[in-house]
């Protein structure tokens, strides 16, 4: 099964922290909403078996109407093979959600929302320059939970000047909505950001990794006690409310990634096109190429899988590396990991290698230690 990603890029305004391709300049929407028809019916033939997600992301794909969202939908269904039952995820900001908007694009068949809150905090929002305040978030989700079954929202941590009672009173009210699926994720000073320029100017303070680590162990902390599932770093759900668009991609399956700047795998080959909404444009009009590829090595599908793994609950597969790459990966895999499992950071069972809890927020650093970086 595959998955399709639709990405959207377009937004009100620019989030300091935000390094995910996007324009401002929304007279540029329509030619590049055609371009990405273009490019569906053009890659209809490259995806094997049925569809079990479609992914809206960007950008900020709440910015369509609903019959745009609906378009690209029936096209999929027309040019594809979609399962009965797909996941089909709109990411949304909450100053884009009303109640005719949310009963619109469920008649054109979205049935999961992913809704931007990242803080409830006034003064952090306006920091993170989000273009929705306070209230809008309170309201957005109220909204949401009142016409959603599957729905999951995005928190951020580690913000410079917040209190770790400010994260545990956001986290409190995000568990007060009872949401089915949390994303929550570490601020991170991206380049050519206006979060870097901030910081290097002397307007913002530095993040602070200890500060990250803190506010990670109050997540896991308060998400455990309300009996969420942490199925991976950042993500936690209850049962049977995993994503399966982001599951598919940590489980190694391949997707189709349509839109400027959107990246596709398919066990094989990585494909990412180009990040410029008028190049992309032009080059789909006129026939040119828009993308560019990369085959990937034994020892690259051996580190991806090392990093995926090890930041789920399914840890990195023995069986997997062994059938899919080689023994001798997996050799190298158990070899690199025996000093972590003397510490206690890794454990595993015969067939699998897990992060253990009290080094989960290490887990990245962990992964690229057991990397493969040279063939030998």
């Amino acid at each position: 099964m595959s998955g399709i990603y639709l990405h959207i890029p377009f937004c009100k305004q620019a989030c300091h922290y935000c390094d995910f391709h996007f324009s401002t300049r929304l007279k540029h929407l329509e030619p590049v909403l055609g371009a990405m028809h273009q490019e569906l019916r053009d890659r209809s033939g490259e995806v094997q078996g049925e569809v079990a997600t479609i992914y809206f992301g960007g950008g900020t794909p709440s910015l369509l109407k609903a019959d745009q969202i609906g378009a690209f939908i029936s096209a999929i269904r027309k040019q594809y093979t979609v399962k009965d039952n797909a996941e089909i995820t709109l990411e949304a900001n909450p100053d884009d959600l009303d109640e005719s908007r949310i009963q619109a694009w469920k008649q054109v068949g979205i049935n999961r929302l992913s809704l931007g809150i990242q803080s409830f905090e006034e003064e952090e929002l306006r920091w993170m320059n989000r273009a929705h305040n306070q209230q809008q978030a309170h309201s957005a989700l109220a909204l949401m939970a009142q016409h959603f079954d599957n729905y999951s929202i995005d928190l951020i941590y580690g913000i410079p000047g917040s209190s770790p009672e400010q994260w545990e009173a956001t986290l409190n009210t995000a568990l007060g909505y009872n949401p089915p699926h949390i994303s929550a994720y570490a601020l991170t000073v991206e380049e050519n950001t206006a979060l870097e320029h901030m910081i290097q100017t002397g307007k913002s303070p530095d993040v602070s990794d200890t500060r990250a680590e803190d506010d990670f162990k109050i997540l896991m902390q308060r998400l455990d006690e309300a009996r969420y599932q942490h199925y991976e770093i950042s993500n936690f759900a209850r049962d049977g409310y995993y994503s399966k668009n982001n599951s598919s991609y940590w489980l190694g399956k391949p997707y189709l990634g349509i839109g400027p700047s959107a990246h596709s795998y398919d066990g094989r080959t990585r494909r990412w096109n180009v990040r410029n909404n008028i190049k992309y444009t032009r080059a789909l009009d006129q026939g040119e190429s828009y993308f560019e590829t990369e085959t990937l090595t034994d020892r690259d599908r051996y580190n991806e899988a090392v990093m995926t793994g090890l930041r789920t609950q399914w840890g990195v597969s023995y069986h997997r590396i062994r059938e899919e790459i080689g023994p001798k990966y997996e050799n190298y895999l158990k070899m690199q990991a025996e000093s972590y499992i003397r510490k206690g950071w890794l454990f595993e069972d015969e067939e699998r290698l897990f992060t253990a809890r009290a080094a989960k927020f290490l887990a990245d650093g962990i992964a690229s230690d057991l990397f493969m970086l040279n063939l030998e």
